[in-house]
């Protein structure tokens, strides 16, 4: 059964996606701890970050570099958070979360809310600020 991230990648369920390309797709988080939360996720189903293929692991980590990049322009904060989890959905991500102090990482923090018309303007923001 497909997770609900193979969904997004199929354009099955709709997403916030900030930039993809051949093999991994950014997109905003629709529960975000932080304005600008956004997953890294690999096009390929795997379960778990640590079963991916050693080159596919790295082109993830850079790929999420670029992302983070793009969201530290895009996002008031001082560094970019990351954290792998997984225990959520089946399918391997990385999650980069803008942060002002270590606690803006806890996600058992109430998750903040959006319209829809924000969660968009942030993901062009991002977008945009994409090199």
């Amino acid at each position: 059964m497909s997770s609900i991230f193979s969904k997004i990648i199929a354009g099955k369920i709709p997403s916030y996606k900030i930039v993809e390309d051949p093999n991994f797709i950014a997109f905003l988080d629709i529960h975000p701890v932080a304005k600008g939360h956004a997953l890294v996720v690999p096009k390929k189903e795997v379960n778990y970050i640590f079963d991916m293929e050693d080159r596919a692991l790295a082109d993830m980590m850079v790929f999420a570099k670029q992302v983070a990049k793009a969201m530290q322009k895009a996002i008031r904060c001082k560094k970019i958070g990351m954290a792998v989890i997984g225990l959520d959905v089946p399918h391997a991500h990385i999650h980069l979360i803008p942060i002002k102090e270590e606690s803006d990482m806890y996600f058992n923090n109430p998750r903040k809310e959006f319209q829809p018309t924000e969660f968009e303007t942030i993901a062009k923001a991002i977008a945009d600020a994409f090199e």
